[in-house]
């Protein structure tokens, strides 16, 4: 899929949430509380961050749920959502869906801004 259909697949998902509004430019995003749990990056990879045990479920669905690399670092928790599944949106938004749960669990981070 090209980056700018998989960013408006996120940004369809998120409108199903009032409190959800991407960010970014490079890479469209969504936070939770300060807490980044979907991107598509510059590439057009869509990205969820899921719980360990929904990351097991992707796995076993038969998704690649191998450790997210960018900019050298690991991304813990996320997985990349593969174009096949993209493809298929009520599968899809099902996985996003987990991940706003998961996100909705973590603590929140402190914000920055004064």
């Amino acid at each position: 899929m090209e980056r700018e259909q998989v960013v408006a697949l996120l940004t369809k998902f998120a409108s199903g949430h009032e409190d959800l509004k991407v960010k970014g430019k490079a890479s469209a995003y969504l936070a939770i509380n300060g807490n980044m749990f979907a991107f598509v990056d510059g590439s057009g990879e869509f990205c969820c961050r899921l719980s360990k045990e929904d990351r097991a479920a992707f796995a076993d669905a038969g998704f690649d749920a191998s450790d997210v690399i960018r900019y050298n670092s690991v991304m813990r928790d996320y997985v990349v959502i593969p174009d096949a599944l993209l493809s298929d949106t009520p599968k899809a938004q099902a996985w996003f869906e987990r991940s706003v749960t998961y996100a909705r669990s973590l603590k929140p981070k402190p914000t920055k801004k004064s």
